[in-house]
């Protein structure tokens, strides 16, 4: 039995849901028969298709999409389905000094974590239940928050840039709860100006009542496009982003921010990233 399946099993026991990202640590390309938008990605059978939503703790299953994918890299679906909240710490972006700042404000206890092959570091806490999107932590550069719409990627995977592995960290074995001030560090900033305006009566019509969870698909888009596709899957996400501008439902700055950091994340450049958004939101009648 392989390392990496050991661990698929491992985790599934758990009650973690995991799938199996390429060896550049990006979901799997979907398969002639699953084209963007041709199905319900939830409701596909596939082993490796549509990202996260392929994650299952099914033992057969997770044996079977190790098998469609040995040298690829192994991840762990967060959010509610899997009881996890993920910190994602980049150094590279000045997690580090984020990350300080929350252990000097006591936000964040020793818990379950892993460092990355890239020199970060995963914390695992529980899920607090409810909808928490996936985003960049507000006002903390370098932290992502990986919960609703997100996944990390688990040891023995070996990082795509570095070839250093994941390994779990030694002084915590448990999953600890978060405690408030982390989960309020999570929540994106109150508005202290007028209050955003409520969604019109057409798009509640065609079924767009949760802001926050559309805007979570469109980033959850763009961290799962397979390569080749992720710059057209960003300015496809920045015209829905920016459909939620003109509909009042997030601010023009915070939107351009969380686009700016999927693309980052999608390892497009920051004139790819400027142009994506730039043109997706002229399309849709509005100034970047």
């Amino acid at each position: 039995m392989s390392d990496l399946l050991t661990a698929a099993l491992n985790a599934a026991e758990h009650g973690w849901p995991v799938f199996v990202l390429g060896r550049s640590k990006r979901p799997v390309a979907n398969c002639d028969a699953c084209p963007l938008d041709a199905h319900d990605p939830a409701s596909c059978d596939h082993l490796t298709c549509h990202g996260f939503h392929a994650a299952t703790t099914d033992p057969a299953r997770v044996a079977a999409i190790v098998a469609a994918v040995p040298a690829g890299q192994l991840a762990v679906r967060t959010g509610a389905v899997s009881g996890l909240l993920g910190i994602d710490v980049d150094p590279a972006h000045g997690g580090n000094d984020s990350l300080a700042d929350l252990m000097d404000a006591e936000l964040v206890p020793r818990t379950l974590h892993v460092h990355t092959g890239s020199g970060g570091l995963h914390l695992y806490y529980r899920h607090p239940g409810g909808y928490l999107m996936s985003r960049p932590m507000p006002n903390r550069p370098g932290i992502d928050i990986k919960a609703d719409g997100g996944y990390l990627v688990l040891p023995p995977s070996i990082h795509h840039r570095t070839h250093r592995p994941y390994t779990w960290g030694q002084t915590a074995t448990d999953v600890e709860m978060p405690p408030a001030g982390l989960l309020d560090a999570c929540e994106p900033p109150t508005p202290v100006s007028t209050p955003q305006k409520p969604l019109p009566a057409t798009w509640k019509a065609r079924g767009i009542s949760h802001p926050d969870k559309l805007l979570a698909a469109h980033l959850a888009a763009v961290d799962n496009a397979p390569e080749g596709k992720r710059r057209t899957t960003l300015y496809g996400a920045a015209r829905g982003v920016a459909r939620l501008i003109l509909a009042g439902a997030i601010d023009h700055a915070d939107a351009v921010t969380v686009l700016t950091d999927a693309g980052h994340r999608a390892e497009q450049t920051d004139r790819e990233i400027r142009a994506a958004i730039t043109g997706a939101f002229k399309a849709e009648g509005i100034a970047a």
